[in-house]
């Protein structure tokens, strides 16, 4: 039997943060801080976490596919709802929580892409009231990123989903999947071929779908392999060689720092700023001064 429950006026549910507007591919985040109240969500091209934030223990109420969940989110906890899932759910008491919301075609191509699988094959299971540390600590970064205006960069958050996604079709699919993973690192050429690539195309977006072309296979395998030979992360290793590029014209032309930022792949002066400062302990204007 259909579980109902009795009306009440719906909530505004407006995010205090996202990243509709900050370019994230697949991938929609926003932070969300709520009165008492009760909502109703239904996304038919994306799986949604909800990633609870709340300092106290929420009572909540969620009807999903007609079946009702009831129990205390604490912070940490997760629910894990799949596309085309109605999902309905009442708190009693402010409520602040991440939603994560992950295009169904990405998963898909994931899934081929990494595991050679076709999805359609695959059911990803609905969660309620989870832990899942890995999941969680996906969620600070991403919470990180839109506090600080998405300073990591594209790349950085394409690894990030790819991980997430790889481990949504690990953990939470019907039936559970092995994930055969590579060792050892990139081959001596491959390597070569990529930090080529990076470097000719500092001032561009350089996004993981490139690189990870550049030798045919995935991208969540790339990152593995990169990180193995380099010892870096892809986003951290392209970081770096901006800001190293950055030091060699700021001391080597009279450019303005400005022009500067946008030759090395930054979007403004404040973010060459932010992150030389990150990397360097100083910023450009007193590195070039000295």
């Amino acid at each position: 039997m259909k579980t109902t429950v009795p009306p009440r006026p719906e909530t505004t549910c407006l995010p205090v943060l996202s990243s509709q507007n900050q370019g994230w591919d697949h991938i929609l985040v926003e932070q969300f801080q709520l009165p008492p109240g009760e909502g109703n969500c239904h996304y038919s091209d994306e799986h949604t976490i909800c990633l609870s934030l709340s300092p106290r223990p929420v009572r909540l109420l969620q009807i999903r596919a007609g079946k009702a969940y009831t129990g205390l989110y604490a912070k940490g906890h997760i629910s894990i709802t799949p596309a085309e899932v109605p999902f309905f759910a009442r708190w009693d008491t402010e409520d602040h929580y991440l939603q994560i919301r992950i295009a169904s075609h990405f998963l898909q191509n994931v899934a081929k892409e990494t595991l050679g699988i076709d999805l359609d094959r695959l059911e990803l299971l609905c969660e309620f009231r989870a832990r899942d540390p890995h999941i969680e600590s996906i969620g600070t970064l991403l919470l990180g990123e839109l506090n600080q205006q998405n300073l990591g960069g594209r790349l950085y958050i394409e690894s990030l989903s790819n991980v997430l996604a790889v481990h949504l079709l690990r953990q939470y699919t019907a039936p559970r999947l092995r994930l055969s993973v590579y060792e050892g690192g990139l081959p001596e050429r491959q390597l070569l071929q990529v930090l080529e690539y990076i470097n000719e195309h500092l001032d561009r977006d350089i996004k993981l779908a490139d690189l990870a072309a550049l030798l045919g296979i995935s991208q969540f395998h790339f990152s593995r392999l990169f990180k193995q030979s380099v010892g870096k992360a892809p986003h951290q290793y392209l970081l770096q060689q901006r800001v190293e590029r950055a030091k060699h014209l700021l001391k080597q032309t009279d450019r303005s720092i400005i022009e500067i930022a946008f030759l090395c792949g930054f979007n403004s002066h404040s973010h060459l700023g932010q992150q030389f400062r990150q990397l360097t302990g100083t910023t450009p204007s007193a590195y070039r001064a000295h």
